[in-house]
């Protein structure tokens, strides 16, 4: 999977986790019908999201992005449905290369060196990548929701 379509996929999954969690919001706060959407679409979205600032850690390094643009796209996430747009800009300024760039190029200092591993190895990333967010997950669990 190249970055592009990585990044793109998780940034719309973040998009629609916030849509269900407003869903969830409306249904609970205004209709007074249900907390269900809420406990369902904030769970998602708050696993979700943790993946999305993940991967844009990781594009960050690879792609060698600007601090700027990885702040850029980390707080793209914080209002609704702004990680497509930011999503679109990161395409179109360049940013999402076709390939990984860790993947042929030699890594320097200890984040590049396990991007490089997590992109070199795709499967054993995939399953640091799930862990990693259901620790963080968790770690936010345990913190308690958002007041």
């Amino acid at each position: 999977m190249s970055p592009t379509t990585l990044y793109r996929a998780v940034a719309r999954a973040e998009a629609v986790t916030w849509a269900l969690l407003l869903t969830g919001m409306f249904l609970k706060y205004v209709t007074d019908t249900t907390e269900l959407g809420v406990r369902i679409g904030g769970m998602l979205h708050g696993a979700v999201f943790i993946a999305y600032c993940l991967t844009t850690v990781l594009l960050w390094i690879d792609q060698r992005w600007s601090l700027r643009q990885l702040v850029l796209g980390l707080l793209a996430a914080v209002p609704p449905f702004v990680t497509i747009p930011f999503e679109m800009h990161a395409e179109k300024q360049g940013l999402l290369g076709a390939g990984w760039r860790l993947r042929t190029e030699e890594p320097a200092g200890l984040l590049e060196k396990l991007a490089a591993w997590l992109v070199r190895k795709p499967l054993q990333g995939v399953v640091v990548g799930v862990a990693a967010v259901a620790v963080l997950f968790a770690g936010a669990m345990v913190a308690g929701p958002p007041v």
